[in-house]
């Protein structure tokens, strides 16, 4: 790539390859992986083989240009990260400090449904003063976070990474870097319960808030501030390394109601994961993530100090970093001009699966229909809210094709809990996945291998339109008496 504003940089020079198993990145991308250069941010890196204590508490933190009173995971935001290697597992006591109910849901593992964080599916929530002993096997590698699934809690402080090491790591690289994507509002502009409020309270909604990747309207709420690593654009978080270093970037939206668009300036970036699954590679300029969606590229550094980018789609603002590699480079403004975010933008269609993550052709196929009511504040899976959800019943051993036929205005990442599942790509299998984007009037497919018994939650990753009803179930069996009253 030639050089920039901020010094020179480029994508990786060569492809990665497939070759029966992921292999080893061609040789621009060397190294060996490194965990120094992040052990201090986002928190404290927690290792949680022995177990782990998790506090739940209120706390007063600095976003770096302003102080708030809000929710927290150990007083920091984001919360500590996990560390674990697959096969591994994780043992982590959430202390509960708050003054309401609580849970941790750990996002996009294949987990025990009795582990999944799921209040009145799978677990009851812990009081306050109580404690809970979350103890899971983690059978995948891959980029994951963990949040709290109570009500709005997630759009306060209460997420952090999960980094799920894999022990034959076929990846070469020098550092890495974890990127914790997130929108603010709490102790800034009321709570979240305010927030929720204010939207039921009115059928009038921000017909500006409107982006043409996702279809249309873009989001229910403007936040005030948009955060990397719990940190505003005033007081960024800064990444430093070396030129010449390959890193590997693990990017995660932990936002409530917003969708980034995601670049480094005077660089390429190359996709090698989403949803912590391997795929592509491929070479892109930026990417959309949606609420919910993770995203690992690698990217060799250029000589300079360059804007790490998230543009809040269809909102007018950004989270914004530094990648610094030279200490006397002049440093980027958080309005700097990025070109990346206009050229070659990331498509499902640019990430396809290992060929050992295929999963069967399906047996059958449901529809599942998105929708929303006249008031606007009522969002619905085959026209059901969750106070009577959908039931999408399934057998033990069975694989289903979900067809999502998206009939509302806006788009909707839709996530499924327990499994993952294999997007469709016109007529042939995509990525693998736990959390896709369907915008508005698009029907799309996804495979779903069913080899988890239980009661799943499959919802809206958007945390309003998940409170306003957007919550169904894929359960094995028949219903039990205390759900007998959903069906497919």
């Amino acid at each position: 790539m030639n050089g920039s504003a901020w010094g020179s940089g480029e994508g990786v020079s060569r492809r990665l390859l497939f070759t029966g198993t992921f292999a080893a990145a061609a040789s621009a991308v060397t190294g060996s992986f490194s965990e120094a250069a992040v052990a201090d941010r986002p928190g404290r890196a927690r290792r949680p083989g022995r177990g782990m204590a998790l506090r739940a508490k209120p706390a007063t933190v600095s976003l770096g240009g302003r102080k708030v009173a809000t929710w927290t995971y150990d007083g920091m935001v984001p919360g500590p990260i996990i560390r674990a290697t697959a096969g591994g597992v994780v043992r982590a006591r959430l202390v509960n400090d708050l003054p309401a109910e609580t849970t941790v849901h750990w996002h996009g593992i294949r987990i025990d449904p009795r582990m999944d964080g799921a209040p009145g599916y799978t677990q009851a929530p812990t009081k306050p003063g109580r404690a809970f002993d979350y103890v899971f096997k983690v059978p995948d590698p891959g980029t994951y976070f963990y949040h709290s699934h109570v009500g709005t809690q997630l759009d306060r402080g209460l997420y952090g990474p999960l980094v799920v090491a894999d022990p034959h790591e076929p990846l070469g690289y020098d550092e890495e870097f974890v990127v914790l994507l997130d929108d603010w509002l709490d102790g800034v502009d009321g709570t979240p319960d305010d927030a929720l409020r204010r939207l039921n309270s009115t059928t009038d909604h921000d017909d500006t808030l409107r982006s043409t990747l996702l279809g249309g309207v873009s989001a229910e709420i403007r936040h005030p501030f948009h955060l990397i690593n719990g940190r505003m654009a005033e007081a960024p978080e800064v990444f430093n390394s070396r030129p010449g270093r390959v890193v590997r970037f693990r990017v995660i939206n932990a936002a409530a109601d917003t969708a980034y668009r995601v670049a480094l300036g005077g660089h390429r970036m190359t996709v090698t994961h989403a949803d912590g699954f391997p795929c592509g590679p491929a070479t892109v300029d930026a990417f959309l993530i949606g609420m919910g969606e993770r995203y690992d590229f690698v990217t060799r550094l250029g000589a300079g100090a360059f804007p790490l980018v998230a543009l809040a789609e269809g909102k007018g603002a950004r989270a914004f970093a530094i990648v610094r590699t030279t200490r006397t480079a002049r440093r980027p403004s958080r309005d700097v001009k990025v070109p990346e975010l206009e050229r070659r933008l990331l498509a499902y269609a640019d990430l396809r699966p290992r060929r050992a993550d295929a999963l069967p052709r399906p047996s059958r196929t449901v529809t599942v229909t998105l929708g929303m009511r006249p008031s606007g504040n009522e969002w619905t899976l085959n026209d059901r809210l969750a106070a009577d959800p959908l039931r999408v019943r399934v057998e033990k051993g069975e694989t289903i094709r979900i067809v999502m036929d998206n009939t509302s205005p806006m788009w909707h990442p839709m996530h499924l809990h327990g499994h993952t599942f294999q997007v469709r790509v016109g007529d042939r299998r995509g990525p693998r996945k736990d959390t896709v984007n369907i915008k508005p009037r698009e029907r799309l497919s996804v495979d779903v291998e069913c080899d988890n018994p239980g009661e799943w939650m499959f919802h809206c990753h958007n945390l309003y339109h998940q409170e306003q009803g957007m919550m169904g179930v894929l359960g094995y069996g028949p219903p039990s008496p205390r759900n007998r009253h959903m069906t497919h």
